[in-house]
């Protein structure tokens, strides 16, 4: 789960030589210039005249943290309820699509949702596989 915060959730590319943008959990990553913006910054200082597609970033790492907490509780409870987890890592890969398919949208990029497929792989691999092989 933490592993997540390490993998892109959307890798923007340009046309035009431009380099790409990376999207993660935690803000935008730029390499040239290099530069970074957490997500607290982002919602908070440069959300003027935004499309409202972006909306589903926070609301994709809000889901993500809410999986995280539901799977930490586990651990520490020692219950935990793996459908709510799964279904939370599923709504995040949902909405990082859809940020993915607004970026697109856009001319001369294309947006990437590397982190909506590792959502549903830790999903599955994770929390719904186990469920299936017990019967």
């Amino acid at each position: 789960m933490l592993a997540l915060l390490a993998v892109p959730w959307s890798i923007q590319t340009f046309t035009g030589g431009r380099p790409p943008t990376y999207v993660f959990a935690w803000g935008l990553l730029n390499t040239d210039p290099f530069g970074v913006a957490f997500l607290w910054d982002f919602l908070f200082r440069y959300t003027m005249g935004l499309p409202s597609y972006i909306l589903a970033w926070p609301l994709s790492v809000g889901c993500y943290l809410l999986a995280l907490a539901s799977a930490i509780a586990g651990r520490v409870v020692g219950r935990e309820d793996r459908r709510v987890t799964a279904g939370l890592l599923v709504a995040a890969a949902v909405a990082q699509m859809s940020l993915a398919r607004g970026f697109s949208f856009q001319p001369d990029r294309a947006a990437w949702p590397l982190g909506a497929v590792a959502c549903l792989v830790v999903a599955w691999v994770v929390y719904t596989r186990p469920f299936a092989e017990k019967g």
